[in-house]
């Protein structure tokens, strides 16, 4: 079992919904923060965040919809996610052009290098 520690980072560059990070298919993924910036300096912007459930039809279950006041961030998973493999979080904001930033630290947990 492998276990790398990673960031990902994210930008919404429209207002759609997008996959922000996805569990590989060999592996689970232990969330420790969700951070989103609003980087508009005039308004605050509605995001909403989504934990999709590949085990259930890839059910979406809605963990995070905020006002993200203007110059601020804020982090959308205080406690933290667990990802199963095939499991993903996705982003979407009322406002595109790349005013919605974030960055995803977490741990990847494989079975890479084990035995048997």
């Amino acid at each position: 079992m492998t276990i790398r520690y990673k960031n990902q980072g994210f930008k919404q560059a429209g207002t759609g919904k997008t996959t922000v990070l996805t569990c590989p298919t060999d592996g689970a993924i232990i969330v420790k923060s969700v951070y989103v910036a609003n980087n508009d300096a005039s308004s605050g912007i509605v995001v909403n965040m989504n934990f999709v459930d590949s085990s259930d039809s890839s059910t979406e279950y809605e963990f995070f919809r905020d006002e993200v006041g203007a110059k601020s961030q804020v982090n959308a998973s205080p406690q933290g996610l667990n990802l199963e493999a095939g499991d993903a979080i996705t982003v979407q904001a009322a406002t595109g052009s790349n005013k919605i930033q974030g960055l995803i630290s977490y741990a990847l947990i494989n079975r890479e290098n084990e035995n048997g």
